[in-house]
């Protein structure tokens, strides 16, 4: 389900992403079948960007403005 920074309400809120299926399409072998991170939503209003950075053996991600 996708929903609009209008529709969301303040609280606790979790990101799973698939990496493993993604690196299982392209043929390349990581170590992280998946990401899951964990955020607090404290202001709807504001815009809240949420930048993952991966590659096969690392990830990285931080709150973007």
């Amino acid at each position: 389900m996708n929903l609009g920074p209008a529709e969301l309400a303040v609280g606790n809120y979790r990101i799973e992403i698939d990496t493993g299926a993604y690196y299982r399409q392209i043929e390349t072998e990581s170590f992280f079948s998946s990401v899951c991170l964990g955020l607090v939503l404290k202001d709807p209003a504001q815009h809240y960007h949420v930048p993952l950075l991966i590659s096969p053996f690392a990830i990285s991600t931080y709150r973007g403005s």
